[in-house]
């Protein structure tokens, strides 16, 4: 089995920018809107983010249950919520999850995949992430959009 660099940098990146929201300053939560197609590294970039603050724990898709709470104590990020919004159909499939009490918490991350699905629950200062396939079968390209 071959060393798959795309896992790794996506995993980088993720630990790097889980530091990065490690350190903010604000009055809500952080949301990341995490955008690909299927396989496009979504999940690894979110092992990485959670693994760069600290989590040792095993990060799974959240894909059947739609969303997992990791919760990180004695940190300024004291949750991260990893949701999956691909089977949600309709907005009221998200009252369960409590997205208005989630996004006022300020010392939660969401990272959300298929953010297209929750549009109109995100807060305008969501940092949106555009996952693609290169060129060659392991690698990415992640673009990194902030409000």
């Amino acid at each position: 089995m071959g060393y798959d660099v795309a896992r790794a940098l996506t995993r980088g990146a993720g630990s790097a920018g889980g530091r990065v929201a490690a350190g903010a300053q604000k009055d809500c939560a952080s949301v990341f809107a995490l955008q690909g197609d299927l396989g496009a590294g979504k999940t690894t970039f979110v092992q990485g983010f959670l693994k760069g603050l600290g989590s040792k724990k095993r990060v799974t898709s959240p894909t059947f249950v739609l969303m997992r709470r990791h919760k990180l104590p004695g940190q300024n990020v004291k949750n991260v919520f990893h949701i999956d919004a691909y089977r949600l159909k309709k907005p009221e499939h998200f009252a369960p999850l409590e997205l208005d009490v989630i996004l006022n918490g300020p010392h939660n991350v969401v990272l959300i995949e298929w953010p297209e699905k929750a549009k109109r629950f995100l807060p305008k200062s969501t940092v949106r992430l555009q996952f693609k396939y290169g060129k060659k079968e392991n690698e990415r390209t992640i673009t990194i959009t902030r409000p």
